[in-house]
């Protein structure tokens, strides 16, 4: 388990997933379809709830998607999917919570933008529409300020004071402080009318890795509400995945962060589930949380000239994925089962014992045989055509024998 102390937070209720006060760190992913394709978005929600979201954000950014927002829910709930629905407002979210009050009744938060809410004198009015939404609805909200849509009159009136400074701070400086004031003094006006500490989780998101860590570094020595953590815009493929473990580990670690989302731009037919996935293996690697089996493999060298232990490692990995959604209930516990699947003898044996179920397979030039491990004591070799399968079938023996 990590060394580090989660700093304990106002514990927050969205639906039946707690949130903060010490709760396990929870995954969120967001959808891409059209809101008003309410199947569509309901068939993935589905799927995110499958590969492990626990909570699930949709835009709801028309009277149209407003509309469908209820039917999703209905539609969730047909297939027996309880996964909390957040609803991402931006711009008008005040008129469509006012004009359709099924759609408001049917989310479990609501997501608002203090950089967006409004401009000028219609900003405060909007907001306070906002909140009074929510109390009225017994709503928890998540004021998420982005570093992109950041509240213009917040940082105005920061570099106003900043100019009259006998050492003036930077440009970065003062925009981080704006950041953060734009989160504290909205969630500060948000209790001034009305909403309950409990119903508040703030958030303040950029792509920048270090200016991440700096704000909400700052953010969690200044208040004690529930904190989202998200690397907004975090990028395609390896450099998503890579901005985003490293800027939220350092966070958790000091045990900051108490939901989390890993903003990933989809590759071209690529599934929703990554930026899940990648969540859920962050949170396990770093020992937060254990969410499937994990598979222990070798990077491969010039010991193993075939690619038959890769093949088994990713059919392996992808068999217990798959497999989740049934052995979540059926097998408690499983999630934080170890299988080593290596290349030649080198690290094979050890690894193999080290592990819960282990299989050592033929490097270059040696003999054409893999001895499996159990808990630490090898139980059988396989020889053959069938290795894969044989070894397949040995873990989910192991399975239905350990985990009932």
């Amino acid at each position: 388990m990590p060394i580090s102390i989660r700093k304990i937070t106002q514990p927050v209720m969205i639906g039946d997933i707690k949130v903060g006060g010490g709760a396990p760190i929870v995954v969120q992913s967001m959808t891409n379809t059209d809101t008003v394709d309410a199947a569509g978005t309901a068939k993935q929600i589905m799927e995110l709830a499958n590969a492990g979201s626990e909570l699930v954000r949709i835009t709801v950014n028309s009277e149209e998607a407003a509309k469908a927002v209820p039917e999703i829910r209905n539609l969730l709930d047909k297939q027996g999917f309880t996964t909390p629905i957040i609803g991402d407002f931006h711009f008008n979210g005040h008129k469509l919570l006012e004009k359709y009050p099924e759609c408001a009744q049917a989310l479990a938060k609501f997501r608002i933008n203090p950089g967006n809410v409004g401009r000028g004198k219609s900003r405060d009015p909007q907001f306070q529409q906002m909140i009074e939404f929510a109390c009225q609805y017994n709503k928890p909200v998540r004021i998420g300020v982005n570093g992109g849509s950041l509240d213009q009159a917040v940082l105005t009136r920061l570099l106003d004071e900043n100019r009259l400074l006998a050492t003036p701070k930077n440009l970065p400086a003062v925009t981080r402080e704006a950041i953060i004031l734009s989160a504290l003094e909205s969630a500060a006006r948000a209790e001034e009318i009305g909403l309950g500490k409990d119903k508040i989780i703030l958030s303040c998101k950029i792509s920048n890795v270090q200016e991440l860590i700096n704000i909400y570094e700052d953010l969690a020595s200044r208040c004690h509400y529930a904190l989202h953590l998200g690397l907004t815009e975090a990028g395609i493929g390896s450099k998503g995945i890579v901005s985003s473990a490293a800027a939220l580990s350092v966070l958790m670690q000091q045990g900051i962060g108490d939901t989390i989302r890993i903003s990933l731009t989809p590759e071209p037919g690529a599934s929703r589930t990554q930026e899940v996935i990648v969540a859920q293996e962050i949170l396990q690697t770093m020992g937060f949380r254990a969410f499937t089996p994990m598979v222990i493999s070798c990077p491969g060298c010039g010991r193993t000239t075939s690619d038959y232990f890769q093949k088994l490692a990713m059919d392996i990995q992808g068999y217990l994925r798959d497999q989740m959604p049934i052995w979540r209930n059926q097998y408690p516990g499983v999630e934080a089962m170890e299988i080593a699947v290596m290349g030649c003898v080198v690290n094979g044996p050890g690894e193999s014992k080290s592990a819960n179920i282990g299989i050592s397979l033929p490097g270059t030039g040696e003999s054409p045989v893999a001895p499996v491990y159990e808990d630490g004591i090898k139980t059988v070799t396989l020889k053959g055509d069938h290795i894969a399968e044989e070894f397949q079938a040995l873990v989910e023996r192991y399975i239905q024998s350990h985990y009932v």
